[in-house]
């Protein structure tokens, strides 16, 4: 396979000049900043807020490239993985004229990303084994086909997609592999970021949502080749990264060994509670899981979903999702959160047998 990045890059975009702020023309420090039209009296609050955040997250970065053993020129940082999901799309896909992949049930935002920016969707589903179907994608490949996105492990299946087969597709496909990892901390399988000097088609998706615990903050991880990287860079708005959430994520990434106390906890409460489902008399199957939910196939499912908000309690009904008749997404919550969700099903059970 030869792979040409410059193939790819719409044309637009490799002529694009971006957008740059006079900050992106200094080194070193500043005593004075008269450049931006910033409130130079302050704000109502501290912390210099009236400033605008680094525009390269330069810090977060540093220090988020210690964690992952890799260089920081290697990183993107998105409001949320959704942001990285878009700009994939503005970059690399032409509306009206490109087409992408996916393997559905997966995550929906590739679908959504791709009709907000006008591009195919050709859907290969997984086979029954929640696994690629090889030689259908082989066959929907064409010369306008520019990302393929997996989800490893995948939403709202669980399970993680054979790293052999993702290889095969990395090693064949001369457009951009997008491999989503958003669970990838509950799972024994290996990242694909130490590979991204092996494939230089090869994007990784991460986020603080998951294993870090900062949904809240919006902050995605997208990364890639040097290559790839500066696309990204060029197209994203200048100041995409708030202050606010910068400074957090530099408190939260001196807490490694916190977060992970925090992983292996709910990977044991996963077990726990797919080990109390497959003793449920409407519970006909709890599928194998590598992420921090459970897809959960059960009688009448969409009855089960229904009493439980009835109860307070918010699922995921994926029962009309293909492949996935008559399940639910269950997230592991706190252990008060599955002690009330299995007496709430215990309730149904009772008042339906």
């Amino acid at each position: 396979m030869l792979f040409n990045l410059n193939d790819l890059v719409r044309p637009n975009i490799a002529q694009l000049t971006p957008y740059s702020s006079a900050r992106d023309e200094y080194s070193g420090e500043a005593k004075v900043f008269l450049d931006a039209n910033e409130n130079s009296l302050g704000s109502p609050l501290p912390k210099w807020y009236n400033r605008y955040p680094d525009p390269h997250q330069v810090a977060v970065k540093n220090k988020l490239a210690v964690v992952k053993g890799i260089t920081a020129e290697h990183i993107f940082l998105g409001n949320g993985s959704d942001e990285c999901i878009d700009l994939l799309y503005r970059s690399f896909c032409i509306p009206s004229k490109d087409n992408v992949i996916i393997c559905p049930p997966t995550y929906g935002m590739y679908e959504v990303s791709a009709h907000i920016n006008d591009i195919e969707l050709k859907k290969i589903p997984l086979l029954p084994s929640f696994q690629l179907n090889l030689v259908e994608i082989e066959q929907a490949i064409d010369s306008n086909t520019k990302l393929i996105w997996i989800c490893s492990p995948n939403n709202p299946t669980g399970n993680s997609i054979n790293r052999i087969d993702i290889e095969t597709i990395l090693n064949n496909f001369k457009g951009i592999v997008i491999i989503d990892e958003a669970y990838i901390n509950f799972s024994k399988q290996k990242s694909f970021v130490q590979e991204l000097t092996e494939y230089p088609n090869l994007v990784v998706l991460q986020t603080f949502s998951k294993a870090w615990g900062l949904a809240g903050l919006r902050l995605g991880m997208a990364f890639a080749s040097t290559a790839i990287i500066e696309v990204l860079n060029r197209v994203k708005p200048p100041y995409n990264i708030n202050q606010s959430t910068q400074e957090l994520a530099l408190k939260a990434l001196e807490e490694v060994g916190q977060v992970n106390d925090m992983i292996r906890l709910l990977v044991d409460m996963r077990d726990a509670l797919a080990d109390v489902f497959n003793l449920m008399p409407t519970v006909q199957e709890v599928y194998p899981s590598d992420a921090n939910f459970l897809l959960v196939k059960i009688k009448d499912a969409r009855k089960v979903y229904e009493f439980l908000l009835t109860k307070g309690i918010v699922l995921r009904d994926r029962s009309n999702v293909q492949l996935c008749n008559d399940c639910l997404r269950i997230t592991v919550g706190s252990e008060h959160d599955n002690t009330i969700l299995v007496e709430a099903m215990q309730d149904w059970y009772q008042l339906n047998s």
